[in-house]
């Protein structure tokens, strides 16, 4: 897929002021520094459709983008680590479910990973959710980069074995990197694959 459009479209907290298309959509998500705004743009190749920032956290609203004028991408607020407040995360929590429990455009989440860390908690423990809700998902390692070629198969067998000990198969997933493209065009012919196969049904 080749990407010849990608506008902002609204940012909200509130599900229901969400766009009113019934174009499908795809959800971005993951741990506040995890590099989402930075693998957003690289895919879309933009370089600030997303907005960066050296503060994790810096997204806090559903953000819509409509890529080619024929599906949404979906920022979603990080979780964990973002410096705000306990209240103002339960607010993120509140509507970051709402959104996967009312949206039903949505056709599959990304689970942002960083590829350098150990299977985190946090991580384990929303798609677990996901999977409890029947919210199709992929996971997404970022930053591969930042590993030598000889660690990153190795983090990955390591991610493979933690995920197996909860499921019965390990999720589809993509390895990327925002700095060198890796991973890019996978996810969109992703995307497209299923698009085309939405339309036939």
């Amino acid at each position: 897929m080749k990407i010849n459009s990608a506008e902002f479209v609204i940012s909200n907290s509130d599900v229901a002021k969400c766009p009113k298309d019934k174009l499908p959509e795809y959800a971005f998500i993951g741990r506040s520094n995890v590099g989402k705004s930075s693998l957003i743009n690289m895919l879309t190749d933009r370089k600030s459709l997303a907005k960066t920032s050296g503060r994790p956290g810096k997204t806090q609203l559903i953000n819509h983008f409509i890529i080619n004028k024929t599906w949404f991408l979906v920022d979603l607020p990080g979780y964990g680590y973002a410096r705000v407040s306990k209240s103002a995360k339960k607010v993120f929590q509140k509507f970051i479910t709402a959104y996967f429990s009312k949206r039903s455009q949505l056709v599959s989440a990304f689970v942002l990973v960083d590829s350098r860390h150990e299977p985190q908690k946090i991580d384990l423990e929303f798609m677990q959710w996901l999977g409890e809700n029947q919210i199709p998902f992929s996971i997404i390692f970022t930053k591969a980069d930042k590993l030598s070629k000889n660690k990153l198969p190795s983090h990955i067998d390591n991610y493979t074995k933690m995920m197996l000990e909860y499921w019965e198969e390990m999720p589809n997933y993509f390895i990327t990197s925002s700095s060198s493209g890796l991973g890019k065009e996978d996810i969109l012919n992703y995307i497209q694959e299923v698009n085309s196969q939405l339309k036939k049904s």
